[in-house]
């Protein structure tokens, strides 16, 4: 199954979950993260993660995505510059197969950012290559399933 990147405002569009580069405290940050806060209403999303804590790097957790277009934001604490996560790279994307059993549907629906690769200086090529691993590699655990 083919997938293909783009370039585009996250929290514009209408798709069923996107992914938050979040910190481990999942408190509203800069960058792609305080645009998220921003449109998704700070007030309700800030008070959906302080209920759910935190979260470890290379871990997943999910919130409702209020007043975005997506249904629902996948919060993914990635490393810090030369540090991969000690727990599972794909963690959204496992996270995106818990929500349902529509693999068909899910996949072309969900938007993943370069999780590191902006304030925490992950680097941009080794950010992208571990995005396009873990999507291949998930793409092939579900082939099957898709008609």
């Amino acid at each position: 199954m083919p997938f293909f990147a783009i370039q585009q405002d996250i929290t514009t569009m209408q798709v069923d979950a996107i992914v938050n580069a979040a910190n481990a405290s999942l408190l509203p940050g800069g960058g792609v993260c305080g645009a998220i806060f921003a449109k998704a209403g700070y007030k309700d999303l800030a008070a959906a993660c302080k209920a759910i804590g935190g979260c470890a790097p290379g871990q997943a957790v999910i919130t409702p995505g209020f007043a975005l277009p997506a249904a629902y934001v996948i919060h993914t604490p990635g490393p810090c510059a030369g540090r991969r996560p000690r727990g599972s790279p794909d963690a959204g994307q496992l996270l995106c197969k818990q929500l349902g059993p529509r693999p068909k549907v899910w996949l072309p629906l969900h938007r993943f950012p370069l999780i590191s690769a902006g304030i925490y200086g992950y680097p941009i090529q080794s950010a992208l290559e571990i995005a396009v691993d873990t999507i291949k590699a998930w793409l092939g655990t579900i082939s099957g399933r898709i008609p």
